[in-house]
């Protein structure tokens, strides 16, 4: 065999290898996770009633909190919070930076291509906010008129959603430093969409801001905790979870101390 038929046999060999090994972590995260002695879990610490972390403290509170807590108080490991968000999402996931997503993930097909998920445990349809002040945008049925600036925060389901829904209105897509309620304070925007648990911020906290619902279901989406695909013993371990909290009282528990109840699945 000459040198190049050589050479051309060995790279066929190695794509063959790659093409059938098994992910080079698979079964292994809870292996990982009971050594370490630690939980990663990548949170979202801008989500109000989810993951939010206190500016001044540094705190950290919401749904996905407690139940991270309680997932890694399950497993007997200590628990680590890894900052990610809805745009880095899937790379940290893929990428080993936490060991499962726990923040409000929704269940989006372009999400599922890349995740795993384990059964839902929220269910959230699309709101919309704007000011007690304005007065283009006063009812659901205002939002998609010609001049209307409809922000949403990029990299959230509502990006795609919004971007195939509006015919007339434009949309603007805001992303960190900016956000979406200074947006809307400015005047650089008629209204944001959002979901239940971020509306949540607003209606507790700025007598401002003015919460318009769907006249009927617009698009109501599942949330579930997130995984690497390949490790179907770490994806049983996680779903479990979500299973015994629906049961046992702990998740519909933590939904009411965060406002979240109306939206928490609980079968």
């Amino acid at each position: 065999m000459n040198r190049l038929a050589l050479l051309a046999s060995t790279a066929l060999l190695g794509l063959s290898c790659l093409l059938v090994a098994p992910p080079a972590h698979a079964g292994a995260v809870a292996d990982r996770v009971k050594a370490r002695g630690e939980l990663r879990v990548c949170i979202w610490p801008q989500y109000y009633g989810i993951s939010l972390r206190d500016a001044r403290t540094g705190a950290l509170r919401g749904l996905d909190v407690d139940l991270s807590a309680a997932f890694a108080a399950d497993l007997g490991v200590r628990l680590t919070h890894v900052d990610s968000s809805f745009v880095t999402l899937i790379a940290d996931v893929l990428e080993d930076r936490c060991d499962v997503a726990m923040f409000g993930v929704a269940m989006l097909p372009s999400r599922a291509e890349k995740l795993r998920f384990a059964r839902p445990y929220l269910a959230s349809d699309i709101y919309a906010v704007t000011t007690v002040a304005n007065r283009v945008v006063q009812r659901w049925e205002d939002i998609d008129r010609p001049g209307v600036q409809v922000a949403v925060q990029a990299g959230t389901f509502m990006e795609p959603v919004m971007a195939a829904a509006l015919k007339q209105a434009t949309l603007v897509r805001v992303a960190p430093p900016a956000t979406r309620e200074r947006e809307l304070e400015s005047g650089r925007v008629d209204v944001f969409m959002t979901d239940y648990p971020y509306s949540r911020r607003l209606l507790d906290n700025a007598d401002w801001a003015r919460l318009l619902a769907p006249s009927r279901p617009f698009h109501v989406l599942p949330y579930a905790h997130a995984v690497k695909p390949g490790d179907d013993a770490w994806w049983q371990a996680v779903d479990d979870f979500v299973a015994r909290i629906q049961k046992d009282g702990r998740l519909e528990a933590a939904a009411a101390r965060h406002g979240l109840k109306p939206i928490v699945r609980l079968q």
